[in-house]
């Protein structure tokens, strides 16, 4: 059985940049400037009128696309199921033809990129987990031992004079990519593991928000035991881009040093829906912090409601 490895991160966001008074005043948000500030939140990015979530994946994998090499397969996730398409509704309703629905993004890529020899997979109801769910299916195809490099896109932005702000975390439109593949290099893909609760689909946002610890805490545990690990073995946990307050009651839960919680981009990207783990692991690639050895453990909560982990090991 071969196993995976990640690598080679990028990540996309929206045209404008936007501060939280800027975001509050022009009535993007329910929480006011002070709460979403205490949060952690700086700023966020908004895509201007007329950019797709697929122009944000394309941005995404143009960061990466002189090492994609020989992709097998394409494994594309939205949050939002209008991004799962780039096809026109306007002309369905015109001509009821359902085939202008099903113009699908991760065509485009293969296209776009010259990947020809890459079969298309579409994840699109895992919400902001898309991205670890990605990671997961990325290991079990690479354990198939018939395909040895997959890339990995999660696209989203939030429909024009939405309310960017959900479950009183600010939200930004953005994208990101990463490869997946059998080449020891990067992060090793230890395990993964993920929690859905449908009977919480529809949860108000205090529902969701009080659903987090206790999920949260369970989804991470279920992963270090499937790992054969404890919290003591876990050298950083890589999060979303949610509330740092949250953060500091869940390490108190975990027993683990709150200064190994590394999501530097949280002041000013904010919560780029399923795409945070991958901008913040861009960064931490890149900071000298890591040594060989260290184990590391990626996090999300999504509405579904979903909860997903994954354990990498750095090569």
């Amino acid at each position: 059985m071969s196993e995976a490895y990640v690598d080679h991160f990028s990540y996309a966001v929206g045209d404008t940049a936007q501060t939280v008074l800027e975001a509050v005043c022009a009535g993007l948000v329910r929480s006011d400037e002070r709460a979403l500030t205490q949060a952690g939140f700086a700023r966020h990015h908004i895509c201007r009128n007329g950019t797709t979530a697929y122009e944000l994946a394309h941005r995404a994998v143009s960061g990466i696309k002189d090492v994609l090499g020989d992709i097998d397969a394409i494994v594309y996730s939205t949050c939002l199921p209008m991004n799962g398409n780039v096809g026109s509704y306007q002309t369905y309703r015109e001509t009821r033809d359902v085939k202008y629905l099903m113009d699908f993004p991760g065509s485009h890529l293969q296209t776009d990129f010259d990947l020809n020899n890459a079969m298309v997979l579409g994840l699109s109801q895992q919400a902001c987990t898309s991205m670890l769910g990605s990671l997961y299916i990325a290991k079990a195809m690479m354990a198939s031992n018939d395909m040895h490099r997959a890339l990995c896109v999660t696209a989203d932005r939030f429909p024009e004079n939405s309310i960017y702000e959900q479950s009183y975390n600010l939200i930004s439109d953005g994208a990101a990519a990463c490869i997946v593949s059998t080449e020891p290099q990067g992060f090793r893909i230890v395990v993964g593991h993920g929690v859905t609760n449908g009977a919480l689909s529809v949860s108000s946002d205090d529902e969701t928000v009080g659903s987090f610890f206790n999920y949260a805490h369970r989804v991470i545990n279920e992963t270090l035991a499937k790992a054969r690990l404890v919290m003591s073995d876990i050298d950083w946990i890589v999060p979303q881009n949610t509330n740092l307050i949250a953060w500091q009651i869940m390490c108190n839960l975990l027993a683990f040093d709150y200064s190994r919680v590394y999501q530097p981009t949280l002041s000013e990207l904010g919560h780029m829906i399923s795409g945070d783990n991958i901008a913040n692991m861009k960064h931490l690639a890149a900071s000298g912090k890591l040594r060989s050895g260290d184990k590391l453990l990626l996090f999300m909560a999504g509405y579904g409601l979903n909860w997903q982990c994954v354990i990498l090991e750095k090569v």
